[in-house]
């Protein structure tokens, strides 16, 4: 664990590094789209996203977890309704009293919803990670061959 934590906060002490992860926060890009900012040469870029790669902060060929037909289908139809949290007790518990009245225990579907959700994020989780690993493998038993 020491290593692997090493990597990674050596791979951050980077100004450029850290430059190259912001970027790629906004989205995905090419490994030219990556380099267009900095003045230094491909291999020099590419020898950067190696050591991000090392320290799992990144992955060729991958894209972040929110599908970009989401993110399109918000921008299209989407509405950010503002503070949907505070002042809405009277209502809420009101909803609680009428699931109450209709004999649902709202402690059992929240210990039932928090076990479930757990699971699938769990199993998610687990996919992703198992995704990730895969290509970092795929990317270091064939270096030559980097997707951007």
């Amino acid at each position: 664990m020491a290593d692997q934590l090493s990597e990674t906060f050596g791979a951050l002490a980077d100004p450029t590094r850290r430059a190259i992860l912001a970027r790629l926060a906004s989205g995905e890009a090419s490994v030219t789209e990556l380099a267009a900012p900095f003045e230094m040469s491909m291999p020099a870029i590419s020898k950067h996203l190696k050591v991000l790669e090392r320290a799992g902060l990144i992955a060729r060929g991958t894209v972040n977890t929110m599908p970009g037909a989401t993110l399109e289908a918000f921008a299209d139809h989407g509405e950010v309704t503002g503070d949907t949290v505070t002042g809405g007790y009277p209502a809420s518990r009101q909803v609680l009293d009428q699931l109450a009245a209709a004999a649902v225990d709202f402690d059992d579907v929240t210990e039932y919803l928090e076990r479930d959700g757990l699971a699938k994020f769990e199993k998610s989780w687990s996919e992703l990670g198992a995704t990730v690993a895969a290509e970092l493998e795929e990317q270091r038993s064939h270096p030559g061959n980097s997707r951007p």
